[in-house]
């Protein structure tokens, strides 16, 4: 299914200007009112048809004597992807104003257990729903629990609480995404044997411990000839991305395959460069930023599994709304999908 805001993010009176008629005479039509003629009926059904628009989003809207909140709580730091989800849920501003819909970014330490539950804790009473990238920790799924006990409505974005009382899951199949950055580490590495290194930010955020579970996977059963060595922890940061990889580089010169399960990919790339291996050991990481993008042009990345962050971004915010509403989640609309992006396919 498309995955577009632009005909539900029309308000009555763009269909009035369309069929050239006054937001009155709009407002008759919807409602069966007489004293329209004929002619102008079939001109502004025509535009709600053309439109897809969906008269009862704006009127329940419109009706409501208090506008609802949600809160993204998302990383602190410069972590390109989430930036991108943060930009896109900006540029919703008319689809949400339009809904009277407020969304504000509460940045925090999501690698923190204590820290990311505070930050929950704060939110209760003072949003209609929650979307959170979560560390799956016994004290951020009470956090999250506690929310939902007091009515708020809570979405995971990006990595998964399962065992919490969250309402929904917005993200990819990260152990299909796993397997998926296995089949082309080993594939691309070709007959050669040797050693795999993973970098991940944090083995506790759980789409990357699900990653890390389908590519050692796949590393296991398809490619005994690779041996993959233990997990390195980033934080995805680039400068202890860096630091940690390049102490890996110093200790295995047999290092033939690489991949980076989160952010920190300019700290990755750099300790490659730094070690004069940049073009010898694949390197296969996540999504496509600018900087993902220029590293696959220079060669020194050779593929991204890549995520629409603006579908996420767009997804999370129907998905509560529609929570909030207590209509039914359209899955299919809200499933992300993941896509493999190579320095020849670069969208």
């Amino acid at each position: 299914m498309a995955d577009t805001l632009t005909a539900t993010a029309l308000t009555l009176k763009d269909i009035a200007r369309e069929a050239g008629v006054s937001l009155a005479t709009v407002d008759r039509v919807l409602h069966n009112r007489p004293g329209v003629r004929p002619d102008t009926v079939r001109r502004v059904k025509a535009a709600i048809e053309r439109n897809a628009f969906q008269p009862h989003v704006a009127a329940a809207e419109l009706a409501r004597s208090r506008a609802r909140r949600f809160a993204f709580v998302m990383p602190a730091g410069p972590n390109p992807f989430m930036q991108q989800i943060e930009a896109y849920l900006g540029e919703m501003s008319a689809w949400l104003s339009a809904r009277r819909l407020g969304v504000e970014v509460v940045a925090t330490d999501v690698f923190d257990p204590s820290v990311l539950a505070a930050s929950l804790e704060t939110l209760s009473g003072d949003y209609d729903g929650v979307a959170v990238v979560a560390l799956d920790h016994p004290g951020v799924r009470a956090a999250i629990n506690d929310l939902v006990d007091a009515g708020t409505r809570v979405v995971t974005l990006v990595s998964d609480v399962p065992s919490s009382r969250r309402h929904h899951y917005v993200g990819i199949d990260n152990i299909a995404a796993g397997r998926t950055a296995g089949a082309l580490v080993g594939r691309l590495v070709g007959q050669q044997s040797g050693r795999v290194a993973i970098v991940a930010g944090s083995q506790g955020l759980r789409d990357h411990s699900e990653r890390i579970f389908g590519f050692s996977q796949v590393m296991a059963s398809e490619f005994p000839d690779l041996s993959v060595l233990p997990v390195l922890e980033g934080r995805d940061e680039d400068g202890r991305s860096e630091q940690v990889l390049a102490q890996l580089l110093g200790r295995h010169a047999d290092i033939v395959g690489l991949y980076n399960v989160g952010a920190g990919a300019q700290g990755v790339a750099k300790a490659l460069s730094d070690a004069g291996r940049g073009k010898q050991v694949v390197f296969v990481g996540h999504d496509v930023t600018a900087l993902t993008r220029r590293l696959l042009l220079q060669g020194m990345m050779d593929a991204a599994i890549s995520q629409n962050p603006g579908h996420e971004a767009r997804a999370a915010v129907r998905v509560l709304l529609a929570l909030a509403r207590g209509e039914p989640i359209l899955r299919e609309q809200e499933k992300i999908r993941i896509d493999i992006v190579m320095r020849d396919n670069l969208p």
